[in-house]
């Protein structure tokens, strides 16, 4: 690991000011995945900005929206009773995520922006589009299991990591921004980039931004969700496949739907074909079934990775018919 600078933030424009005018600066708070990253060589900052100190860890819910600070730790919000009675994909995710000691240190801004695990991206010594833009993807011809079937491109086909991020879309979740331009609000749909030929850009953040907080819109539809989660051993360990659903039914009609994914695409995945699917029709094993059919429609699965395609339709049948008390 190089040398870095470092500083310690009072306030969330202080931060932003300290970042804005260092150069190739960022920002840490857990520094779960970022000191990892700087370790190994996959990531280079000249200097850190320590935000640890902010005014931004409080979960707090009001008639339109429960609105989690991006210093909440992600313990903290899994365990609140109000996110477990009203979100309770949001709960599921979270415990779902790393390992308890991670967990107790992590926080959710830098859940949202943690890095692909691709190991390609994580080996220094590897082309990779992303750290080193026009290097290559061997992951595209190399191992790929681990990889996207959905939204990748000639440059990458990494996978995006977070948990969170797969429930917070599923649940139409807003990301609130404040940069040296001022404050903004994106919601997560518009958050997370497509690879595309700039694979560096993951996020639609830009330059000294800071994450401050998320908003949850308060519905009867979130109050009615799970996340599932399948991966290679019980813990710490992040998916191969997982789906963040919601669902709003009148008797057995499915009067509106939400499904994102993980572990299928190159960001977190929605997919409001599938849900149009489901959205005012029973809630049968037929149209389970077709919603999965649609969902993989368009997946372009490589040598590895080709039993995603049905896993995820598995999956997907599962948590819906768990959802809607399908026998």
């Amino acid at each position: 690991m190089r040398n870095f600078g470092y500083t310690v933030a009072r306030t969330p424009e202080d931060a932003v000011r300290i970042a804005a005018g260092t150069r190739n600066s960022t920002f840490v708070s857990g520094g779960t995945d970022l000191l990892n990253l700087m370790r190994d060589g996959a990531q280079a900052h000249d200097h850190l900005v320590d935000i640890n100190r902010l005014d931004l860890a409080g979960i707090a819910v009001d008639r339109q929206a429960l609105r989690i600070g991006a210093l909440a730790r992600m313990r903290h919000v899994a365990e609140h009773p109000l996110v477990r009675r009203e979100s309770p994909v949001l709960s599921e995710a979270l415990l779902a995520s790393a390992s308890p000691q991670v967990r107790n240190m992590a926080a959710i801004g830098g859940n949202l922006l943690q890095r692909t695990r691709c190991g390609y991206f994580r080996d220094a010594g590897s082309a990779c589009n992303k750290r080193v833009p026009g290097s290559g993807c061997p992951a595209i011809t190399g191992y790929n299991r681990g990889h996207a079937i959905l939204g990748g491109s000639d440059h990458c086909i990494a996978t995006h990591p977070s948990d969170l991020a797969v429930a917070l879309t599923a649940l139409d979740a807003t990301v609130h921004l404040l940069g040296p331009d001022g404050a903004r609000a994106v919601p997560i749909a518009d958050f997370y980039l497509l690879p595309g030929s700039t694979p560096e850009r993951e996020v639609a953040l830009r330059p000294g931004e800071l994450i401050t907080r998320v908003d949850v819109p308060r519905t009867s539809l979130a109050a009615q969700s799970r996340y599932l989660k399948l991966r290679d051993r019980a813990t710490f360990e992040f998916a191969v496949v997982s789906v963040a659903a919601a669902l709003q039914m009148t008797g057995r009609t499915v009067r509106d739907a939400r499904l994102a994914f993980g572990g299928i695409g190159t960001r977190p995945w929605r997919d409001t074909r599938a849900e149009a699917v489901l959205r005012g029709r029973p809630l049968t094993e037929t149209t389970i079934a077709e919603a999965g059919r649609v969902l993989v429609r368009d997946a372009k699965p490589h040598n590895d990775n080709r039993f995603k395609v049905e896993l995820v339709q598995r999956a997907l049948a599962r948590v819906l018919s768990e959802l809607g008390g399908v026998r």
